[in-house]
């Protein structure tokens, strides 16, 4: 989805975004300019202020939100009103959302959870068990963590629902196509093989 986003994004850019709020679900970090979803917005929409963007991310499979099961998320912005917003709006009994001022760090943590279940995926798929799987998660979070801080993020996001708790999620749940395509992988697959039938 980041991928295309640039693209969508520059046929609105004579739009006036003063009094709009834009809420980002996707996650991606863009091939060519390593740009969060949130630099990219700022960067194609000249008129969105950048404390009107918020990114709403977390351990959510929409199979599971779509039938009301206990989920929590994080609504993160620079723009503290615009999160809490979000938060309002979307909040439900079984839709919890918490906020956060470090969209940098959500977005890059929803971003690099998704390498990191490729390869618990592969270790499934290779026939490892828990303990390999817990050494992969733990060192994950530990790499993420490195990284997020070292390009200004904040220690704390990752440990939190965009952080550890949607790699737990992304990483051990069925609903996971990541998760998934490393499995193939780790059963001896080929990946167009296996991207070709996801379709």
């Amino acid at each position: 989805t980041s991928q295309f986003l640039r693209a969508t994004a520059q046929r609105l850019r004579d739009l006036d975004f003063q009094g709009t709020i834009i809420v980002n679900v996707a996650k991606g970090i863009e091939n060519d300019t390593l740009m969060t979803v949130s630099e990219v917005l700022r960067d194609t929409l000249p008129r969105l202020p950048a404390h009107n963007i918020v990114t709403l991310s977390g351990p959510s499979f929409a199979e599971e939100v779509s039938r009301q099961v206990p989920t929590a998320v994080v609504a993160a912005s620079t723009g503290r009103d615009a999160a809490l917003s979000v938060q309002r709006t979307f909040l439900t009994p079984w839709f919890r959302i918490y906020t956060s001022e470090d969209i940098r760090g959500v977005e890059l943590a929803g971003s690099m959870k998704n390498l990191i279940a490729i390869g618990a995926g592969i270790a499934d798929g290779a026939g490892f068990g828990d303990n390999t799987k817990a050494a992969i998660l733990t060192r994950a979070t530990a790499e993420i963590s490195r990284l997020g801080i070292k390009v200004g993020a904040l220690p704390g996001t990752f440990a939190g629902l965009s952080g550890i708790g949607d790699l737990i999620a992304t990483c051990l749940s069925r609903h996971s196509r990541n998760r998934h395509v490393g499995e193939q992988i780790g059963r001896g697959r080929k990946l167009p093989d296996i991207l070709n039938e996801m379709v």
